[in-house]
């Protein structure tokens, strides 16, 4: 798809593009989605109280996913296959700032070494290496430093229509982090995401950090996934 045809499709976002030219690409193929909701007193704990917890109905909420990142590069650069392209896993959750809500990050793996030392040098997220592994249905992910676990089975039905909650979790267009005491927003874009139903046959989620807030899915999807398009880094206010 052409990236101008996505840029040029916005009925769906929240709020307007903004109004500068996009500085990187990427795309996130073969997404599964797994949320469940948190006490909010376990989850004060891993996110800065500059970022207001977003929440559902009164309760936060945490999302895992899991997907293959595809041909990530600069605007005006190509993509290098050998760093550009690798698996991701994302433990994340939703906060609100500038009366937008976003997503915070809590954890981030990639299966691949030199990918995720570059990705934590250039946006100071908390990128993990991990030995991410995927067949089909099937995904584990090791890490032996924090002795973390994650092995899923599972199977994917057929495309549904997405209800208030789903949009919700999926339909986020707005990173925030805190980067050297400064709250700070990455601004992206991509087409709605489409969603098919997913039946989790096995899984094991074993995050000794987040013991606290890893719970069961409540919720789950799989996406075939979106061509993103991502800006700057902004300052919007301190710590």
């Amino acid at each position: 798809m052409k990236i101008q045809e996505i840029l040029n499709t916005t009925e769906h976002r929240p709020w307007p593009m903004p109004d500068t030219k996009w500085k990187f690409y990427q795309e996130w193929e073969n997404v599964v989605f797994l949320h469940w909701p948190v006490a909010m007193e376990d989850l004060m704990d891993f996110v800065p109280t500059s970022l207001p917890i977003d929440l559902y109905e009164g309760r936060p909420w945490v999302s895992l996913l899991i997907f293959d990142l595809k041909n990530m590069r600069p605007r005006f650069l190509p993509a290098f296959p050998p760093i550009s392209n690798f698996y991701e896993i994302n433990l994340r959750t939703y906060v609100k700032a500038e009366n937008k809500g976003g997503i915070y990050f809590l954890k981030l793996e990639a299966s691949n070494l030199i990918s995720a030392k570059l990705a934590k040098f250039l946006t100071k997220l908390p990128y993990v290496h991990s030995n991410v592994k995927r067949e089909e249905n099937y995904i584990t992910s090791t890490n032996r430093k924090v002795s973390s676990n994650l092995q899923i089975d599972y199977e994917v039905g057929s495309l549904k229509d997405k209800n208030d909650i789903d949009s919700w979790l999926m339909e986020r267009y707005v990173l925030f982090q805190v980067d050297n005491a400064a709250v700070c927003k990455i601004e992206i874009h991509h087409y709605e995401w489409n969603a098919y139903t997913l039946h989790i046959k096995n899984l094991v989620c074993d995050y000794p950090t987040f013991q606290k807030i890893i719970k069961p899915p409540a919720i789950t999807h799989y996406s075939t996934g979106v061509q993103v398009m991502g800006w700057m880094k902004k300052e919007i206010g301190k710590d």
